[in-house]
Parts: structure tokens; C-alpha cells; sequence
């Protein structure tokens, strides 16, 4: 599973990349839709802040 942490700069790579479009804006920071997250990794990987973790 993948979790944008507080270190996320709002900047939107992350939406932009995510093959699944499982990925929106939250209230302070962009956040991961788990039902629709294909675990590819791809925020992960453009993420330009390392602010999304595995677990």
C-alpha cells in the first residue's frame, strides 16, 4: 500500500503520473484512493518531494 506523507508539496506529479487516476487532492495534501490504487508505484517513483511511502 502507498500513503502520501506530510512532506507532500501539493504539486501534483504524483496525480498526473498515477496509471489508475487513483490519486486527488485532499484537504492538505494529495491523497491515494486504496479501492482504486493498482500498487504499481509510479507516484512513488516521480514523486519529486520522496514524500510517498510503502507499507
Amino acid at each position: 500500500m502507498f500513503v502520501i506523507n506530510d512532506d507532500c508539496l501539493s504539486c501534483g506529479t504524483c496525480a498526473a503520473n498515477c496509471p489508475a487516476d487513483a490519486i486527488d487532492m485532499g484537504d492538505s495534501h494529495y491523497e491515494i484512493n486504496q479501492d482504486a490504487c493498482v500498487q504499481c508505484g509510479t507516484c512513488q517513483a516521480n514523486c519529486p518531494a520522496d514524500a510517498i511511502d510503502e507499507q
